[in-house]
């Protein structure tokens, strides 16, 4: 019988800027006795990775452009939030009273470029997300091979809308040591149906089960070591960023 386990680490302190956090997840691991081994996979929320890497903003700091008042006008903002959220953004996919959906530098298409006021201390604070979440995800990759010698994969995720779809759920958006992908295409099904289309987004899928402990209130659990996952593809040099769908790809085009 295949399984899978998902462990969530608890008691995991606030994180500041300049904290490793490598070095986190291992004390706190090895407090909780929950083993790092080969081949795991950890699950970390976006923010506690931009809060280490001072990717945290107060709005009073902010100076709206002309252009930031304007979109704030067009979608009833914050001129100061649109301000950090042009920031942050390649170009404009969706400006209106009900929301403001941008595609980001890093190719991400999501509303307010990501920024985000939950879980951050501070009521004028908001979170950006990291510079590189593959650099980030990577780094934390490699501190823990050093702490520990064992060969893990990391997914950095954070809470995205979808189209067409109530609720939210979680997006792998940074990535280091496994394949994005469970690639179906050209196998064959159980009644030996040649499968086309069956490309499946597997960091997302564990993203999304590591959510289920890690939660997104005050549970406090940012980050989950997933196990067992015999699916996954692990090692090997992989981008998030091959999640991001082109313009020919993308099926749902000019609906928005």
């Amino acid at each position: 019988m295949q399984s899978i386990s998902i462990v969530g680490l608890e008691n995991f302190p606030f994180v500041n800027v300049g904290d490793n956090i490598a070095e986190m997840i291992v004390e706190i691991a090895e407090r909780e006795d929950v083993p790092i081994d080969d081949g795991n996979i950890i699950v970390i929320a976006q923010k506690v990775v931009s809060k280490a890497e001072g990717r945290v903003t107060e709005l009073r700091c902010v100076k709206p452009s002309g252009r930031a008042e304007e979109v704030a006008k067009m979608t009833l903002r914050d001129p100061k939030l649109v301000e950090l959220a042009l920031k942050e953004t390649k170009q404009i996919v969706k400006a209106s009273r009900e929301t403001l959906i941008v595609e980001n530098k890093r190719g991400l298409i999501c509303i307010n470029s990501g920024i985000d006021k939950s879980n951050v201390p501070g009521e004028d604070s908001y979170a950006l997300l990291p510079e590189n979440s593959d650099r980030s995800a990577e780094k934390i990759r490699s501190q823990i091979f050093e702490l520990t010698e064992k060969k893990v994969a990391v997914i950095i995720c954070d809470t995205y809308s979808r189209p067409f779809r109530r609720g939210q759920v979680e997006f792998a958006i940074g990535i280091a040591g496994i394949n994005p992908f469970k690639d179906y295409r050209g196998q064959r099904d159980l009644f030996d149906y040649v499968l086309k289309v069956k490309n499946v987004a597997l960091v997302d899928e564990i993203a999304c089960a590591a959510e289920l402990v890690m939660g997104q209130g005050d549970e406090g659990i940012p980050v989950a070591i997933v196990k067992n996952v015999q699916r996954a593809e692990l090692n090997g040099s992989f981008s998030a960023q091959e999640l991001n769908i082109s313009k020919e790809e993308d099926l749902f085009k000019g609906t928005l």
